[in-house]
């Protein structure tokens, strides 16, 4: 079984550039609180640092 994360959108997207937005919203994060879980590999892992400051990561 693949090892699963929750990301938790924390702040918000207003001033971020276009392709954060993007990334956020491919992550399945649409509004603020919003946790969704990942599967834990390496292509969520690329996303993840491109918006670790906008996102809170727990593991499962």
């Amino acid at each position: 079984m693949a090892k699963t994360i929750q990301v938790t959108l924390t702040k918000s997207v207003i001033g971020a550039s276009p392709k954060q937005r993007k990334t956020i919203q491919a992550l399945g994060l649409r509004k603020l609180n919003d946790t969704v879980e990942c599967a834990n590999n390496e292509s969520v892992q690329g996303m993840l640092n491109k918006v670790s400051h906008l996102v809170t990561v727990q593991d499962n």
